[in-house]
């Protein structure tokens, strides 16, 4: 007979499954609601279930978004002859704190791998390609993460995409190798992003 009743016990079980959250954090944060206000669990319980009912994906960009398009593709001041394309809507908000990009962006949901079997068909390229069709955009930034996953799937697009009157480019120095985006502080974004280099002179090596 187990010490612990049954909806603790699920609850703690259901807070394991979070990212960076272990079985002993998770039983802190269980006994922590237990010994909250009964109205804050409530309003805990209602932030949660208002997450996954009001909160979507940006029908452009795949960004999170409450309405249709998100606040970036909303956004009149924007430039939009510029996508910056990253893995997830977390790449987003890294690269908009470093405040050195205006344009707009593209969310793959993810980069190439085949172990996991993650392929171009799991990603949102086809949609990305949607965008350039009218020639509104004249520059794609490929801001996947510097591993090796990031950098195939960087490689992969620079090929697929490739079009007259279209610049590709990678952000430059200033980002490990290994790293993932969401983790750079704004100085070393808002260098890698002043500092990328064109994919076209990389295929021409």
């Amino acid at each position: 007979m187990s010490l612990i009743p049954e909806p603790v016990e699920r609850l703690a079980a259901e807070l394991g499954r979070l990212p960076g959250i272990g079985p002993k954090t998770a039983q802190r944060l269980t006994f922590f609601c237990l010994r909250s206000d009964p109205s804050q669990v409530a309003q805990l319980a209602a932030a949660l279930s208002d997450l996954r009912s009001a909160v979507g994906a940006c029908s452009r960009c795949f960004f999170i978004a409450d309405a249709e398009l998100c606040a970036i593709c909303r956004n009149p001041s924007r430039d939009p002859s510029a996508i910056c394309v990253v893995e997830d809507a977390l790449d987003v908000l890294a690269v908009e704190r470093s405040g050195g990009f205006r344009g707009l962006y593209h969310v793959l949901g993810g980069a190439l791998s085949p172990i996991e079997g993650v392929g171009p068909d799991q990603l949102r390229v086809a949609e990305l390609e949607a965008r350039l069709r009218d020639g509104a955009v004249t520059e794609v930034i490929l801001a996947t993460d510097p591993d090796v996953e990031g950098e195939a799937t960087a490689h992969y697009l620079a090929e697929r995409l490739a079009a007259p009157g279209l610049r590709l480019t990678r952000l430059a120095h200033g980002l490990p190798a290994g790293a993932d985006l969401q983790y750079a502080d704004e100085l070393t974004i808002a260098r890698a992003l002043a500092g990328r280099r064109s994919l076209d002179a990389d295929r021409a090596i």
